[in-house]
């Protein structure tokens, strides 16, 4: 994605940095929960520098002078709640993509707090900001090693009866099956897998009834899967959702033009009632994700390796050996997510 340029002052001097709508924050860590103090001080310094995944020498500034929505990923974000006044304050909507699963007895999200803890906040979350601001995400689903597609769905109906009335929509996916996920699951237990087409099909039909079954209803979309559920009222899913940018800034053109929409309209604190995004509304996606994201442009500025939820099915930390040496080197008041010095040593070793 190609995004507007600015200039941004820095200790170094000016310096030319992209000014992107949208501020993803973030796929590749959980800045919430880890890096809460160190993103508040880059918002109110208005700029921060982001490094390419993929090639360690290549860095950009990143503005948020344009930003009008972050949106924020997060397993528990309680540290950055009480910066949310402030966010708001300074003129950035946002949301939360909020990952809420049951997988305590297995061991495959260590670094998490209790059940009980994460949803005690997911509720006192809603309450503050409004629950359609707030998006249940129940995923990877992971069957063997004991997960049944039977006692997945009873963890996430008994979830879902907690929480359901403190959001609007329930994202879930089904674990891509990577060399990296297969051989930290293995360590984990042998037994863990990915589901079948079949049991991805009872799976779906058997989400479809827990959420009649729920307190409150939910919008139901998958990310990033292949399969068509439409039929069963299952949406493929736009985690940045141009109609939801759309619904927290009615004025902004950038957006409706992304939703093929020509008029103004008003913020609209619901999603249920409202018709679901079609092929027809001629929504821009990121050309930088995965074939299969459905997502509108959005600049992440989080970096991988920077986690420590230590989750077995993670695609953004190498290794435990990895995450470690950089979280120590971490410094809230640096420019970026990292220590460089620390960083190009890394690069020529």
């Amino acid at each position: 994605m190609k995004w507007p340029e600015t200039v941004v002052e820095t200790p170094q001097g000016p310096k030319t940095a992209i000014a992107p709508l949208v501020i993803s924050a973030s796929r590749a860590t959980d800045i919430p929960a880890f890096h809460a103090a160190w993103f508040m001080n880059r918002l109110r310094a208005g700029y921060c520098l982001w490094t390419n995944p993929f090639n360690a020498r290549q860095r950009q500034y990143v503005s948020f002078e344009r930003s009008r929505v972050i949106v924020f990923w997060s397993k528990h974000p309680a540290a950055l709640l009480p910066y949310l006044p402030e966010i708001a304050a300074r003129n950035h909507q946002f949301y939360f993509q909020y990952t809420l699963n049951d997988y305590e007895q297995t061991g495959l999200e260590p670094g998490l707090p209790r059940l009980r803890q994460r949803l005690d906040l997911f509720r006192r979350l809603s309450e503050q900001i409004g629950k359609h601001r707030v998006i249940w995400r129940f995923d990877p689903i992971i069957l063997g090693g004991g997960l049944t597609p039977e006692n997945t769905l009873d963890r996430l109906y008994a979830i879902g009866r907690e929480i359901a009335p403190y959001t609007e929509k329930l994202v879930f996916s089904f674990v891509d099956w990577y060399a990296k996920t297969k051989r930290e699951l293995g360590k984990l237990n042998a037994g863990l897998r990915a589901p079948t087409e079949e049991e991805m099909q009872r799976l779906a039909r058997g989400i479809v009834e827990v959420e009649r079954a729920l307190p409150s209803r939910l919008r139901l979309a998958t990310c990033a899967e292949s399969m068509d559920l439409q039929p069963l009222g299952i949406e493929h899913n736009k985690c940045i959702d141009p109609e939801l940018l759309l619904r927290l800034c009615p004025d902004c053109a950038a957006f409706r033009k992304a939703c093929g929409r020509t008029a103004p309209g008003r913020e609209q604190g619901s999603l249920v009632p409202l018709k679901a995004p079609s092929a027809q509304t001629g929504t821009i996606k990121d050309s930088g994700q995965r074939k299969l994201c459905g997502c509108t442009p959005g600049k992440d500025i989080g970096i991988y390796n920077t986690c420590m939820h230590f989750c077995a099915y993670c695609y953004a930390n190498q290794s435990r050996n990895a995450v470690l040496p950089r979280m120590r080197t971490i410094q809230t008041d640096s420019e970026a997510l990292e220590h460089f010095q620390f960083e190009m040593q890394s690069v020529s070793n």
